[in-house]
């Protein structure tokens, strides 16, 4: 296995009967990587982490997780790496401190599970049952159980679904720092922010098919290369006088005539001669605003539908 790989996945198969949930899935993540899967409900993601992780056999295909087949090596890749799901639910009345040491049981590998809950802001609620913690304290614990065996692999199954922002955030400051560790992450989310802040590169899974893969940047740029400029003015603008320069650019104007929206490839001599034609004009320009592509845009174009649906 190359040293600097921590998944390598060459035409992954997966088939229920006659329904084939994965079709061909080629991938790699690097050591230190923080990879995003995203994905629509039933697009391949769940099962092809599952495979992954060694709980799910797959059809055909070559799958190396941190140098171990995990069709004939399961145990020894379950003790390296750490799986966080959506949902854990645990015994009401065990303490938190009792859910650490019963998994830490489980595993070769160990960790100070003091400094542990001290990383993860558990210290105080050591001694708290589970049924007695906050949405945000139990998904704190989830995460905690996955890293008792110091984890050289993380799999992150929907982190921070349900959450308010600032358990979101604090969240997403802990995957910052396991990936500043070294550590390498995949994660399947939901929401789109979180992918394009976290995510060294992501994989858009739809019908059991990667059918992008790349930083969120490059993706954008690739499937949708334009960025949106809308200019307001003063006063309604004669769309008939605008330069041809401008106008073979895609544009729309609004049904008062003030705002005018332009799609472009090169956005800052677009807003230079926009400006300039503006003040031509005698007008005034009152407000303008630069949107770039989103990893939802280019979800929307390239599967027709919205991640969360």
């Amino acid at each position: 296995m190359n040293s600097s790989v921590a998944v390598s996945v060459q035409d992954l198969h997966k088939s229920y009967g006659d329904f084939e949930a994965v079709r061909g899935i080629d991938l790699e993540i690097g050591i230190g990587e923080v990879f995003g899967l995203l994905g629509p409900n039933g697009a391949g993601k769940t099962t092809t982490i599952e495979i992954l992780e060694g709980l799910r056999p797959r059809t055909s295909g070559k799958v190396s997780v941190l140098g171990f087949d995990p069709a004939l090596q399961s145990r020894e890749i379950k003790n390296r790496i750490g799986v966080c799901l959506q949902a854990t639910n645990l015994p009401d009345k065990i303490k938190v401190h009792e859910a650490l040491e019963l998994f830490d049981a489980f595993y070769d590998r160990h960790t100070d599970l003091n400094k542990l809950l001290e990383r993860l802001q558990l210290s105080e609620k050591r001694d708290a049952l589970y049924k007695s913690l906050s949405g945000g304290q139990k998904q704190r614990v989830a995460l905690a159980l996955a890293l008792v065996n110091e984890p050289s692999l993380l799999f992150l199954d929907e982190p921070t679904t349900g959450l308010d922002p600032q358990v979101r955030h604090e969240i997403h400051n802990l995957i910052q720092e396991l990936r500043a560790d070294h550590r390498s992450i995949l994660i399947t989310t939901h929401y789109i922010e979180e992918a394009e802040r976290l995510c060294d590169r992501v994989a858009i899974i739809d019908a059991g098919k990667i059918i992008e893969l790349g930083s969120p940047r490059e993706i954008q740029q690739r499937v949708l290369g334009h960025t949106l400029v809308e200019v307001v003015t003063n006063e309604p603008m004669q769309l008939d006088l605008l330069p041809e320069k401008l106008r073979a650019e895609k544009h729309s104007m609004n049904g008062d005539g003030r705002t005018l929206s332009m799609q472009t490839e090169e956005p800052a001599a677009l807003i230079v001669e926009l400006v300039k034609w503006i003040d031509q004009q005698g007008l005034r320009l009152v407000d303008i605003h630069m949107k770039r592509p989103t990893l939802e845009d280019v979800f929307i174009e390239l599967t027709g539908k919205k991640l969360r649906e």
